[in-house]
């Protein structure tokens, strides 16, 4: 375990939890990659940014029970969290949001580069949310 990649996704989780996005991006690199979830690749500080206040706008997210894997150089590493959530407006293409809540189990893949994040790729179950969310 690398304790320099384990400490700066620790941070990096605790900036989304605390909603303080400056800090969040912070931890970027300016080209990093994000793989949305049974989605597009997109690439860049910028774009990752505006992908997160359509988020913000549309869930409250909480992400608990959080635990770090690195490999030795802290090159690259793998979350497994728990996302609570609640969905506040509906998203285009999802069901209609009424501040459903929902308890989701979800991971993500990184690479580091230079202590920050180079490539973010989240993974959950789509279908379990849209079950939750549509029940």
């Amino acid at each position: 375990m690398n304790q320099a990649t384990a400490q700066l996704l620790q941070d990096y989780y605790a900036a989304f939890n605390r909603q303080d996005m400056d800090a969040f991006l912070a931890m970027l690199t300016d080209d990093v990659i994000h793989d949305i979830n049974q989605g597009d690749r997109e690439v860049g500080k910028e774009a990752f940014s505006k992908f997160m206040d359509r988020m913000n706008a549309h869930y409250k997210e909480q992400i608990v029970d959080i635990s770090i894997t690195t490999n030795e150089d802290g090159s690259r590493a793998a979350v497994e969290f728990t996302v609570l959530g609640e969905y506040l407006s509906t998203d285009e293409g999802l069901p209609e949001a009424d501040g459903q809540t929902y308890r989701l189990p979800a991971g993500a893949f990184f690479d580091i580069r230079d202590g920050k994040v180079a490539r973010v790729t989240n993974y959950y179950n789509l279908e379990d949310w849209i079950a939750q969310v549509a029940g």
